[in-house]
């Protein structure tokens, strides 16, 4: 069985890629994609695979978009770090997904309803699709993080994060029983993954949790100084110009 999977994520990929030649030794990954442009490209061609397996999100756009500049026989699993409500949503439309972190009881079960249905779908995304590539194209944020630890992928929820800093060109994030986890992103591009009515930009070296404000100081120069419920290894200090929008934020 000749496989492609389509993720961003080098480490999610590779923890696919692994599962898969334990649950399914027989199955051959034929291609890595790691981009809407790359995956238009191979598809264009004429590769023929038996499964896809396919992020939502990927580094230049939603997926979905792929569709609209080829057509993929091949059954599609897709694979999401979206809460519940977005997980009914595929039940509805009949497209199986898994649920990040992949465990290997999960793949299985995937690859056994494929098998069960060789013959018997051409791998075409439902008529209904429209209305999911609307629901996903709203704003989402990150439920959790994944965390490489040796071997494994941990997963971080963002509920128990107290502060994300910069430690040396490192993303660190930071929870509120002070364990320390290296995130693989800038903190730029960490900050558009979360939720804007939990998480504030407090200056360039810290994302701070809304959950987390102790107390706030008046600092001189009309700036304030925020501390939180956990040891910070230095003052977390919100410029002047900030004042109002960090207010806004944490009253409403």
């Amino acid at each position: 069985m000749n496989a492609v999977i389509i993720e961003d994520e080098q480490i999610a990929a590779q923890n696919l890629e692994r599962l898969l030649c334990e649950t399914s030794p027989n199955t051959n990954i034929v291609a890595k994609l790691q981009s809407v442009e790359e995956s238009i490209e191979f598809f264009s061609s004429d590769n023929a695979v038996d499964v896809v397996f396919m992020d939502i999100h990927l580094a230049d756009g939603l997926s979905f978009s792929i569709f609209d500049s080829v057509s993929i026989t091949a059954p599609i699993i897709f694979t999401t770090a979206y809460d519940q409500y977005a997980l009914d949503a595929f039940k509805v439309n009949s497209i199986d997904y898994l649920l990040k972190p992949i465990n290997k009881d999960d793949l299985t079960r995937a690859m056994q309803k494929l098998h069960k249905l060789e013959g018997k779908t051409t791998g075409k995304v439902p008529e209904n699709i429209e209305a999911l590539i609307e629901m996903m194209r709203r704003p989402r944020y990150k439920s959790f993080f994944l965390i490489p630890v040796l071997d494994k992928l941990v997963p971080l929820n963002v509920n128990d994060i107290a502060y994300i800093y910069l430690d040396d060109k490192i993303s660190r994030a930071v929870t509120f029983n002070g364990q320390s986890h290296s995130l693989d992103k800038p903190l730029d591009a960490i900050f558009t993954q979360l939720d804007p009515t939990k998480f504030f930009r407090a200056n360039r070296q810290y994302i701070i949790a809304h959950s987390a404000v102790k107390d706030i100081t008046m600092w001189p120069l009309s700036k304030l100084h925020v501390s939180l419920n956990v040891e910070t290894p230095e003052k977390i200090i919100v410029s002047r110009a900030r004042v109002s929008e960090f207010k806004d934020w944490y009253t409403n």
